[in-house]
């Protein structure tokens, strides 16, 4: 048995659970057209989309996508209030319902083991056609089905694999490839090993128009004409980052292929001892914003955390303070890390000012400079006026202390920080006991 075999074995569907999936999908479907008819509501068809629909799911993973196809004359605020009094019926037997809003009205529940999503959708007559971002998929299970017989298992291949190697899933957390994009990768290059196969050789800017539309130019780091919507890139999602690590991981596979590299062990959270080693073997800083995390579904919060990252990696810049990594880590608490070179810089601060012969700029700084209290030397060098002065921020701590809510926050994570954060500087922060944090810090621990 080969190892893709062995992985296959442990990863696909039994007859049981198909035929349990089968009966619930049955259920709910049913249900979809009851409650539409006992709240007057005509022309609706429910349907199936998404992996499970395409015989692609991996087993264990029990996700339902029901879709509420209304006709495509339907005025959107008859959809959005008909949709959701639909998927309210639905659910009346559900447990941990929730109503969502991505384009319009969606509610998710679970029913019977299984994660399920209810969403309205117009049933337009092709993908070119749609007047929400959702109508587009049941034209995916479509174009799928026909397309994907007989390399379902190669799907689930593949899948796992990028599960395992951290580059599965378009949501804005993770920013990798959907089940979308993997299964067009196998229906393009045929198999699991051939899409490895010529991985390896990606670069940016990489076009796969299997239908050969050629209609528009994208400039993402992979572009997947969509098949059934030509103006699309169905890889658009798809970060730099996540590109290079997927083919950075389909090369370690070809050079030795391991188990591994679809069932990774879980990372160990570092004890206390291995993260103030850590750090005083770096011999650089480090500095912890810490604060409650506000309530906020994933794809909301990652942006305004990739965000804040960002900003807060400027500050420290724009004050001198060079910066060699950062990363977040969320859950109850939400922690931004910032590595730098130092957290202290020297309190004297050398400020150009413009050449001497420049008489009335010249004056007007010499004049500012020379009776300030911030001044600590006032000289020529090359011919321009420098200012020792003292600088503002010393410290990385009170930098953050005193400019972090200038910083671009997003709305939520603003307010959130303007309730209370704490600032926690290197060692100390092997006290902060989460596990999930603990195995985060493993991002700067070589071969762990």
């Amino acid at each position: 048995m080969t190892l893709e075999e062995q992985v296959l074995e442990r990863i696909k569907p039994s007859t049981d659970e198909k035929q349990k999936l089968e009966e619930v999908t049955s259920e709910l479907l049913a249900k979809v057209s009851k409650s539409a008819a006992s709240l007057g509501v005509s022309n609706i068809i429910p349907k199936l989309v998404g992996s499970a629909a395409r015989n692609t799911w991996i087993s264990g993973t029990h996700d339902l996508d029901i879709f509420i196809a209304f006709p495509a004359d339907t005025r959107r605020e008859d959809l959005e209030k008909n949709g959701l009094r639909i998927a309210r019926n639905v659910a009346n037997e559900g447990q941990n319902i929730e109503e969502r809003y991505a384009e319009h009205p969606y509610l998710k529940m679970e029913y019977k083991g299984f994660d399920v999503d209810l969403v309205p959708c117009f049933a337009v007559d092709s993908a070119s056609e749609i007047i929400s971002a959702v109508d587009r998929t049941p034209f995916h299970n479509e174009f799928i089905k026909k397309t994907i017989p007989g390399r379902e298992d190669d799907v689930l291949i593949m899948k796992q694999f990028m599960k395992g190697t951290g580059t599965y899933g378009s949501e804005l957390r993770t920013q990798g490839f959907s089940g979308y994009l993997t299964e067009l990768l196998i229906v393009h290059y045929g198999s699991f090993r051939n899409v490895i196969r010529n991985v390896c050789n990606w670069k940016p800017g990489l076009t796969i128009d299997m239908l050969e539309h050629g209609t528009i130019k994208h400039h993402d780091s992979l572009i997947v004409i969509d098949p059934t919507d030509p103006k699309r890139n169905v890889a658009a999602a798809l970060s730099l980052n996540q590109f290079a690590q997927f083919i950075d991981g389909c090369r370690a596979y070809s050079e030795e292929p391991s188990e591994e590299f679809f069932f990774p062990k879980e990372k160990e959270p570092m004890n206390e001892d291995d993260i103030i080693h850590m750090m005083n073997s770096r011999r650089s800083s480090f500095i912890a914003i810490v604060f409650k995390a506000p309530h906020l579904v994933d794809d909301i919060l990652y942006p305004q955390l990739d965000k804040m990252e960002q900003s807060i990696r400027a500050l420290f810049e724009e004050y001198e303070f060079q910066v060699l990594n950062s990363g977040y880590w969320a859950k109850e608490e939400v922690i931004v890390l910032i590595e730098l070179i130092s957290s202290q810089l020297p309190l004297v601060k050398k400020h150009r000012g413009p050449p001497v012969w420049v008489c009335g700029h010249a004056k007007g700084f010499k004049d500012k400079y020379v009776y300030s209290d911030d001044l600590f030397s006032l000289y020529i060098e090359d011919g321009f006026y420098i200012a020792d002065i003292r600088r503002k921020f010393a410290t990385a701590k009170e930098l953050i202390e005193a400019k972090i809510e200038s910083c671009s926050l997003g709305k939520h994570l603003g307010k959130a920080v303007s309730s209370g954060f704490v600032t926690v500087e290197d060692t100390d922060i092997a006290k902060i006991k989460d596990p999930g944090f603990r195995r985060f810090l493993r991002k700067w621990e070589h071969g762990k």
